[in-house]
């Protein structure tokens, strides 16, 4: 699958290339290459041209399912969205445990931007 969606790219950023030269500069660089626009390998390269627009536009409208991919792909857009403040609190101070501004204080102070004064 992978194969495929790099060939029909590639044959459209061909497609485009050689429209942008049509356009601008009134050249056609496949015609020019294979011999002519009437000539059998022209015609192929047009045609897989068209198709790879197609295959891409069928893929834009009817995109494919989470469960269709295989594992590699999958894993490639998993965010993991743990922080680091979930971390716990010791237990060796006892008497901060009961308290929960203690320890809300001691994380403002651990995190709090330096501002080069004392308050």
């Amino acid at each position: 699958m992978r194969f495929l969606n790099s060939l029909t790219l590639t044959l459209i950023i061909i497609g485009a290339l050689n429209w942008g030269l049509i356009a601008f500069f009134q050249f056609d660089l496949v015609a020019a290459i294979f011999g002519g626009q009437n000539a059998f390998l022209s015609r192929v390269v047009y045609g897989l041209v068209g198709l790879s627009g197609l295959y891409y536009l069928t893929r834009t409208i009817y995109p494919i399912a989470d469960d269709e991919l295989d594992g590699a792909e999958r894993r490639v857009g998993n965010v993991n969205y743990g922080t680091e403040f979930g971390e716990e609190m010791d237990v060796d101070d006892e008497a901060d445990v009961d308290d929960p501004t203690a320890h809300s204080m001691q994380t403002y102070e651990q995190f709090r931007r330096p501002t080069g004064r004392e308050e």
